[in-house]
């Protein structure tokens, strides 16, 4: 049965404004608002109840194929990082180099190479200690410092694997993860830079009221070497970045090259990366090991099933044809990386997840990539970064993010939108501005 474009576009609509309403108003946990919205695009479009079923558990099970073991591993070399204290030796250092007046900056920097592993929220909560006590001896208001490490953070969050809206973006848009680390940090730069340029200029006479608690950082014994504590970051994102910059796509590659791309697998170099985060604590109890694999791996499944059941809607909408019906009655061409940008603005604004907003504006794009222009894989490349700008904007109240930073940091409402979400916004703006000179560019 072949259905008219407003009536598919009738029930992609209430899928969206499904997952919306019952994450925000009801807080049902992603997954079920995903599964929600697949059983009623699904059943709308025509497809039997049995065919709904079927093709969710093809797209849940390909995401959980592609993924699993990255976003596991990713968590884990997250969280050994925080437990060893080797977070605190990158930003004691950075700071130690750039001195206390350049305290935001360096908080920035900071936010952007710890985030470059762990989690923006995670990251926020672990360093919150060492920027509320750099705010203290330096007098530099709060607001500044927590929103330069916020930005920081959140700056490679939305556009870097192995975090899970760009790892599941890139595997259901079909992007290298090599060329997407490298040239989305690339990207994330400018935007970490606008972010902490806001914060200094918007921060200003803010009210400065820091609690005394103090965040505690798991880790026992003495502190990594900065080489020790670093080596977890930079070895995987060198490894992966080889091998993307050395492929071909039809050369066959012999001795050591090809040892290079074995070790340049995002899972074996995520590996590599766990590993070497071992190494940044003397002596482990078997406890702890036991311990903290174990919160990575409760930590990553609940990750798991909100991508995996993403690509389920994914899916859905595969099977819906949506992408031909927009191509047949949309001049989509014109709109070129601006419409998943703004696509990804709308759904991160509208429900707060930067993860949820990219997974499912990737499924949506995905039909689209030929009607857009962004077929190629330069164009793929450009697509899943125009996403990662839209999911920064705009960081407010709906947001989980946003409350860590207002809550460890104390900051009122009033200042917290006036600081970090208008700095979101301009973030987003940033990228999406690097994004379409990249366009001209490649």
């Amino acid at each position: 049965m072949t259905h008219s474009f407003t009536y598919i576009i009738t029930f992609l609509v209430a899928g969206i404004a499904l997952i919306v309403v019952l994450t925000t108003k009801y807080k049902v946990p992603a997954f079920f608002a995903l599964f929600f919205a697949c059983l009623l695009v699904g059943l709308g479009i025509g497809l039997p109840l049995s065919g709904v079923i079927s093709v969710t558990k093809d797209g849940f099970g390909n995401i959980m194929k592609s993924l699993g073991l990255i976003i596991v591993l990713g968590t884990a070399l997250g969280l050994l990082l925080e437990y060893t204290g080797s977070t605190t030796v990158m930003a004691s250092f950075l700071i130690k180099k750039l001195g206390d007046k350049r305290a935001p900056l360096a908080m920035s920097i900071t936010g952007f190479i710890v985030g470059l592993p762990i989690f923006c929220d995670s990251g926020f909560i672990v360093l919150n200690g060492l920027n509320k006590s750099m705010a203290k001896r330096t007098g530099i208001p709060i607001a500044i410092m927590s929103v330069s490490l916020a930005t920081g953070l959140l700056s490679v969050h939305c556009l870097v694997p192995p975090h899970p809206g760009a790892t599941a973006a890139a595997v259901t848009i079909g992007v290298d993860f090599g060329k997407l680390i490298l040239i989305g940090m690339v990207v994330a730069i400018p935007a970490m830079i606008v972010g902490y340029l806001w914060a200094r200029y918007a921060g200003k006479n803010t009210p400065d009221k820091i609690t005394d608690d103090e965040i505690v950082v798991n880790h026992s014994g003495n502190l990594p070497s900065l080489l020790q504590a670093c080596l977890p970051v930079i070895v995987p994102i060198v490894l992966i970045g080889l091998k993307s910059f050395f492929t071909t796509g039809t050369t066959v590659y012999h001795g050591g090259l090809s040892v290079l791309f074995a070790f340049g697998d995002p899972i074996i170099a995520l590996l590599i990366g766990v590993l070497l985060a071992f190494n940044c604590k003397r002596s482990w109890k078997r406890n702890e090991i036991s311990r903290l694999l174990q919160e990575a791996t409760e930590k990553a499944g609940g990750i798991l099933i909100i991508i995996g059941m993403g690509g389920a809607f994914g899916a859905i909408l595969t099977a819906a044809k949506i992408g031909d019906h927009f191509s047949q009655s949309l001049a989509l061409g014109s709109m070129g990386i601006f419409f998943p940008f703004l696509l990804t603005s709308v759904l991160k604004t509208a429900q707060g997840s930067s993860t949820v907003a990219i997974i499912t504006a990737a499924s949506i794009v995905l039909p689209l990539l030929p009607a857009l222009g962004l077929n190629s894989e330069n164009g793929k490349l450009l697509c899943v970064l125009a996403m990662g700008g839209g999911s920064m904007i705009i960081s407010h109240a709906n947001d989980a993010y946003f409350w860590v930073i207002a809550k460890f940091a104390g900051l009122e409402m009033k200042t917290m939108l006036k600081v970090y979400s208008i700095a979101t916004l301009l973030m987003g703006l940033t990228t999406i501005t690097m994004v379409y000179i990249l366009s001209k560019l490649i």
